[in-house]
C-alpha cells in the first residue's frame, strides 16, 4: 500500500518514516524495533522494514543485545544532522513539547490545535506559520511560557500556548468548540474530549 509524504516535510517516503526517524534522532534514544514502532505509532512489521532501509542507507545503526536488536541514529552518518535539523522544524515540536512539558508539574494534558495539527494529520494548506499549543491542567504558567520559548527557538516557528484548567476547557466557548472540533494531535496524555 502507497502512502503519502507528510505535508509539513514531504521529503521523507511517509509520515510513517518521518515519525520514526524524529524518534531516534530528536532524542538520540536506542529503541528496540517493537518500542520504536509503538513510539512511531506504526505496525511492528512496518517499522521493521523502515529501519532495514535506514540501516542499509547509514542513518541508523544497530547493536545486539542477547536477542533484541537496539536502533539508534548513526552520528558517523553525514546524513543524520542535516535529517536531525529538518526533523527539528517538521515533526520536532511534538517530541520537543512532551518532552519539555513532560518536566512540568501539574499539567493534565497537552495538545497542538490549529493548521500545524492540521498539516501534521494530513490536511492540505499553506505551510504554517505557527504551532498553536493548548495545556489543560494548573501548571506554573510561567514554566509552560519558557518551555514553550525553548521549542520556538529550536523549531524555528513562534510557539502559543494556552494554559486553561479542565473545568475552562469544559465551559461553553466559540473558540473551544472550534478547538474541540478541528484537527488536534495529543503531546502528553490523551486528547480531552476523546
Amino acid at each position: 500500500m502507497r502512502t503519502e509524504a507528510p505535508l509539513l516535510a514531504p521529503i521523507f517516503r511517509s509520515d510513517g518514516q518521518a515519525r520514526l526517524l524524529s524518534a531516534l534522532l530528536l532524542t538520540g534514544d536506542e529503541l528496540s524495533i517493537t518500542d520504536l514502532a509503538k513510539r512511531a505509532g506504526l505496525a511492528y512489521p512496518t517499522a521493521h522494514r523502515e529501519v532495514a532501509r535506514l540501516a542499509d542507507a547509514g542513518i541508523l545503526s544497530e547493536r545486539q543485545v542477547g536477542r533484541t536488536r537496539l536502533i539508534r541514529g548513526n552520528n558517523e552518518s553525514p546524513l543524520v544532522g542535516p535529517l536531525r535539523e529538518i526533523l527539528t522544524v517538521a515533526t520536532g515540536p511534538v517530541v520537543m513539547l512532551a518532552e519539555e512539558l513532560a518536566r512540568i508539574d501539574g499539567i493534565e494534558s497537552a495538545f497542538l490545535y490549529g493548521s500545524f495539527a492540521a498539516r501534521m494529520l494530513g490536511d492540505a494548506g499553506a505551510a504554517p506559520h505557527d504551532i498553536d499549543v493548548m495545556v489543560l491542567g494548573e501548571p506554573d504558567v510561567d514554566a509552560v511560557y519558557e518551555a514553550c520559548t525553548r521549542v520556538e527557538a529550536a523549531v524555528h516557528r513562534p510557539v502559543n500556548p494556552t494554559v486553561l484548567t479542565p473545568e475552562e476547557f469544559a465551559a461553553p466557548s466559540g473558540f473551544l468548540d472550534n478547538v474541540r472540533s478541528g484537527p488536534a494531535v495529543a503531546v502528553i496524555g490523551e486528547l480531552p474530549w476523546r
